[in-house]
């Protein structure tokens, strides 16, 4: 379960703290998968990144499975976020030298040898149908190969939560709808907590559970 309590951002300006989050509280089940809208800077994509434990809220408190990973060291949480999130950015953040199957591989080369790692790669790669080009550079993918190869990179771990900024933001329509397709049948697969945050109205429907963020605040839309 995802829990976000009282969740304040303040950035600090020349005119004093601007406060971008507002006392937001969010819970997800084990398992759910809730998408978030709202117009630029809103606060939607901080609140994705505090969620994921990418940045410290100003105040309130963030648990996964009763786990707080800002209570953590600095090494601790780097493990936290390498075995407990996954995250799949608009842009898909592949590194060109690699081939598909080795950044998907990237996440386990961090921490204890991982064994059965390159088979459960292999899995994944199937299951986003990239199987086949598991031997190709991103440079060689198009646009929607590199967000499934980002979606099976970023479950790998098989993460409890799963957090994506505009994961189709850079994708035309039908290779949006692949993705999303991917994205979600995965999630549902592998029982992971889903959050997303997407201008898509085409993606956001997809969800059962939608939010929208406005000034700072979140509501169910």
């Amino acid at each position: 379960m995802l829990t976000l309590s009282s969740i304040t951002k303040d950035y600090p300006t020349a005119a004093g703290p601007l406060r971008v989050l507002d006392g937001v509280s969010l819970t997800l089940a084990t398992g759910e998968a809730a998408v978030i809208t709202g117009p630029s800077g809103s606060g939607k994509s901080t609140l994705l990144y505090i969620a994921g434990g990418l940045e410290r809220p100003t105040s309130g408190t963030v648990e996964l499975d009763g786990t707080n990973p800002y209570a953590l060291q600095a090494d601790a949480l780097a493990r936290f976020r390498n075995r407990e999130v996954g995250f799949v950015f608009q842009d898909h953040c592949l590194l060109p030298q690699l081939t598909v199957l080795e950044n998907t591989l990237v996440p386990t080369l961090v921490g204890d040898p991982d064994p059965e790692a390159r088979d459960r790669a292999r899995v994944l790669l199937t299951a986003v149908g990239l199987e086949p080009r598991a031997h190709h550079r991103p440079a060689e993918l198009s646009g929607g190969e590199k967000q499934r190869a980002a979606i099976a990179r970023a479950l790998i771990r098989s993460p409890r939560l799963l957090v994506c900024d505009e994961p189709t933001g850079n994708l035309d329509s039908q290779t949006a709808e692949t993705v999303a397709d991917v994205l979600l049948r995965l999630q549902a697969r592998q029982h992971t907590t889903l959050l997303v945050v997407t201008h898509s109205t085409a993606l956001a429907g997809r969800f059962e559970r939608r939010l929208a963020m406005a000034g700072g605040r979140l509501e169910e839309a």
